[in-house]
């Protein structure tokens, strides 16, 4: 077991959270239950922001929204000085109800529509980050046809491969995401950017992949970038101006892993630029950097209860909890690995081996394989750690369950920050067309007896 953040057990061998007893907080909000540590993640955003800004003046920090955004996810954001990574309509429009402003959004995405440009191009959006030669033709139309100019980056694939799992590997050259170097693509984007009218090539961008702990292929991915910004230099004239690193950076999801600190990550990509810079005697560019994982990832717990409990006799026990692969999808996706604790008596001994299922109709409904856990009864909760990112992000409503709510925790306070869903939250869009519906309505007996 590992605790992060504010965690502490109380007095009553309970987990506490931000000074809230989560005994307590499903009682009052119920399970599943996202539980997000509001100190945790403005000590990481600090940790960012104060870092790169004291080693590269010239910078900035975008929290990176697909791991995690709320509205108040968003005004946390703005009050901490971060600019915000946005990869979809539906987050421009979160984050503009939050009153974010949009000319600090930069605006990623490999399919975005028509209606999602001009949606980013009302509203003023700082950057897009063009991904393809038709986003740009598209992307240029668009703006003519706004009157406007699109501040741009160009996505760039520098051909590096992260040693992470490979749906979220993006920097190799096999990618759906960005334009190639090794294949011409990026120069040729640049140049076909400088021509067109109402496009303003601002800068480039890359992004080589998630939960990554080695820290070579950002280095990597640093020089790459500053040589291919160099060659750029010789071969049109124009100056990149702007550099956007992505993220990346792993969290800690098992005991085991050891991730760098924050600051070191930090202190290694402006090492990389500065020396590559200098090697080219080329200006420095304004820096970013895109964390998600890394500022929400080990702030969030999830909060169940347990149900059934089923022994296979002589292969396994499996313990049944009231989400699953509706609330974490990622255990189901990558395989992804997690550690829990029984929120109301964490300091009982783990004296069996059981594996945690969810309760959807699907075999692959799996949260936990094999963890040693204290003997497990109905009603138990556990709390599973390092669920921050990706997985409110990531829920569904699959079996037409409910997604849950999600809370703020801080100084003993506990904040609704989105509500559960309900039963008539599922069908408030259904629509039954004139034809199908019912001639009649039916008694319960009569359905019965023709059942």
């Amino acid at each position: 077991m590992f605790l992060t953040g504010t965690m502490r057990i109380n007095e009553q061998n309970h987990l506490e959270i931000g000074g809230c007893d989560t005994v307590e907080l499903a009682k009052e909000f119920g399970t599943p239950l996202y539980i997000m540590d509001e100190a945790l993640i403005r000590q990481n955003c600090a940790a960012y922001r104060d870092t790169l800004a004291q080693l590269y003046p010239k910078s900035q920090v975008a929290y990176a929204g697909k791991a995690f955004l709320t509205m108040a996810m968003c005004r946390l954001i703005e009050e901490e000085g971060l600019a915000l990574d946005v990869a979809s309509g539906g987050e421009i429009y979160t984050a503009l109800q939050a009153g974010f402003p949009a000319a600090k959004m930069i605006f990623h995405g490999n399919n975005k529509t028509p209606e999602e440009i001009r949606l980013a191009l009302a509203c003023g959006i700082g950057r897009f980050v063009v991904d393809s030669f038709s986003e740009l033709e598209l992307l240029a139309n668009l703006a003519a046809e706004a009157k406007k100019k699109a501040k741009i980056y160009l996505r760039v694939k520098p051909g590096i491969e992260a040693h992470t799992h490979h749906y979220i590997q993006t920097g190799q050259m096999d990618s759906k995401f960005g334009l190639g170097l090794a294949d011409g693509q990026a120069l040729a984007a640049v140049k076909a950017a400088l021509k067109t009218k109402h496009l303003e090539l601002r800068g480039l961008h890359c992004h080589i992949g998630s939960q990554i702990f080695d820290f070579k292929p950002f280095q990597l991915a640093a020089h790459t970038m500053l040589d291919f910004m160099q060659e750029i230099k010789k071969k049109t004239g124009f100056v990149v101006e702007e550099l956007d690193l992505g993220g990346g950076f792993g969290i800690r999801y098992l005991k085991q892993d050891n991730p760098y600190s924050l600051t070191a990550f930090v202190e290694l990509i402006v090492s990389s630029v500065k020396e590559k810079a200098a090697e080219h005697g080329f200006p420095l560019p304004k820096l970013l950097l895109e964390p998600g994982r890394s500022i929400v990832g080990e702030a969030g717990t999830t909060l169940y209860t347990v149900g059934a409990i089923k022994d296979v006799p002589g292969i396994r026990r499996y313990v049944a909890v009231d989400g699953g692969m509706t609330d974490n999808l990622r255990t189901a996706l990558y395989d992804a690995k997690y550690e829990a604790v029984v929120a109301n008596r964490v300091y009982d001994r783990p004296l069996e081996k059981v594996t945690i299922a969810g309760r959807a109709c699907e075999s692959g409904d799996m949260l936990i394989w094999d963890i040693e856990l204290p003997p497990l009864n109905r009603g138990d909760l556990l709390a599973v750690l390092s669920t921050g990112a990706y997985h409110y992000s990531m829920a569904n409503n699959y079996n037409r369950f409910p997604r849950p709510a999600v809370v703020f925790v801080r100084d003993g306070k506990a904040s609704l920050v989105v509500k559960r869903e309900t039963y008539a939250d599922l069908v408030k869009n259904d629509l039954i067309p004139g034809y199908l519906q019912p001639a009649e309505q039916k008694t319960a007996k009569q359905v019965e007896k023709n059942f």
